[in-house]
């Protein structure tokens, strides 16, 4: 008899959740593995690094998942995307299993993730601190959790994993009827001055040591929205709101906006919620009772997903019922998945109630999210895909090694049916180019000077 038969990694997640223990990997302790040899394979067995063994050769690598052969994969993908293969004409490209964690995040962060484990704790106030009490020094802080709310402190603490990245977007909004009712390009600029890595000065930014992230979001196109921008500055202390600042042409000046007014679409039909980015759009202790709720293996799109051959790196479509209402993607089998739920407890009209969230136990990125409304309902579903930008001989690069970073997003309206689809793109309009810690970013895109100069164009 195999010692590890096909059912072995279902038994070892269940007997896990009833005795209450988070561990991951399940031959073997998952980061011991990384940390000897940069590889998981030693950490699961077949059946959880190949879709072919996973499914007994149903459905193989290369081949495509479709209404036709979804049944077998149902347990591997979360109930909204499940239902727009089967009933949308949504399709997944399967890839290898990617093995070598290096080609998971930004190798500088996966150095100090290895530097600095086993250093964080949480504050009297809740925050994650380095041994000093300062704020974080750099990495994911929790690389091996054990309850939920180390998931989401990692994430919220650093979205990106940059130090500092831009992100050149083209958005496009989809009606239940397939129809793109609404279409811009602009920018996303992030900045963290704490917990650097690969800028200098790091692991702090002297002086902004109180802040944990500047961020601001703008719109070129369409002249409507033209010059429309807004800045959020993050306080460390994950109990306070941000504050958030707006640019609108039409008043020539900065306004300062409700900050908890987080559920709303910044741009006309759009489908996606400053709460959504990332899935841990909100300061950390907005939300509460983090709870992990399930583990086991699952679909997602976490490498092959830059569009090399493109020279915007723009995406094709297919699905819906106008070939416009998905991305073309391609998943892997990600050999486990820790499934966390938290609750908004500071947010007293949200319109949901919760949130479901799939984080890759490989490099703890979130890989699919779905809320749900105050009635308990499946409400809005995000999705998002990631690559190391490298595909051959053609490469983005990021200082000494090829750039990471998310490729596409789609958010899903389940309960109107709209789309909002978002891509990464190399550049949009005056050279706004999308890339990783570039030390003048600040100036340009994260200050009040710099939405009015993005107004002003």
């Amino acid at each position: 008899m195999r010692r590890y038969d096909r059912g072995y990694s279902r038994r070892k997640f269940l007997q896990d959740a009833a005795r209450g223990v988070l561990g991951t990997g399940v031959l073997m302790p998952l980061w011991p593995a990384i940390a000897s040899s940069g590889d998981i394979s030693g950490a699961y067995p077949d059946e959880l690094l190949s879709i072919d063994a996973y499914t007994r050769g149903r459905i193989a690598t290369g081949d495509e998942i479709t209404a036709d052969n979804v049944e077998y994969v149902r347990d591997l993908l979360e109930p909204i995307r499940y239902e727009q293969i089967r009933t949308m004409g949504r399709r997944l490209r399967v890839a290898p299993t990617t093995t070598d964690i290096m080609r998971l995040s930004p190798w500088e962060y996966i150095e100090a993730t290895l530097r600095n484990a086993g250093k964080a704790r949480f504050d009297d106030n809740g925050n994650v601190v380095a041994p000093d009490g300062r704020p974080w020094i750099g990495g994911n802080p929790f690389p091996d959790p054990k309850q939920g709310i180390e998931l989401f402190a990692a994430q919220t603490l650093s979205w990106g994993r940059h130090d500092a990245s831009f992100y050149a977007l083209h958005e496009y909004d989809v009606d239940a009827q397939g129809d793109v009712r609404f279409s811009y390009e602009g920018g996303w600029a992030e900045l963290s001055p704490v917990a650097r890595v690969s800028m200098d000065p790091k692991p702090y930014w002297p002086e902004h040591e109180d802040k944990l992230r500047y961020q601001s979001v703008f719109f070129v196109k369409p002249q409507s929205v033209r010059g429309t921008s807004f800045l959020n500055v993050w306080d460390y202390d994950q109990r306070k709101f941000p504050i958030l600042h707006g640019y609108i042409p039409e008043f020539r000046r900065i306004r300062q906006l409700p900050t908890d007014q987080r559920f709303e679409p910044l741009v006309p039909g759009s489908s996606m919620y400053l709460s959504d980015a990332w899935a841990a759009g909100d300061p950390l202790h907005t939300w509460g009772n983090y709870r992990i709720v399930g583990r086991g293996p699952f679909l997602a799109a976490v490498s092959n997903s830059w569009k090399a051959d493109h020279p915007n790196w723009q995406h094709d479509t297919h699905g819906g019922p106008k070939g416009h209402s998905f991305w073309d993607t391609t998943v892997e089998l990600i050999p486990e998945a820790i499934v966390v739920e938290a609750e908004p407890v500071l947010f007293p009209r949200a319109p949901v109630s919760r949130k479901r969230v799939w984080f890759d136990a490989r490099n703890l990125v979130v890989v699919g999210m779905v809320t749900f409304d105050r009635k308990g309902q499946p409400f809005r579903s995000f999705d998002g895909a990631y690559a190391l930008y490298e595909d051959g001989d053609r490469r983005v690069m990021d200082g000494k090694h090829p750039y990471w970073s998310w490729t596409h997003v789609h958010a899903t309206d389940i309960q109107s049916g709209t789309i909002t689809r978002l891509e990464q793109v190399r550049t949009v309009d005056r050279g706004h180019d999308s890339g990783a810690n570039d030390p003048g970013m600040y100036e340009r895109y994260l200050t009040h000077a710099a939405l009015m100069r993005l107004g002003a164009v």
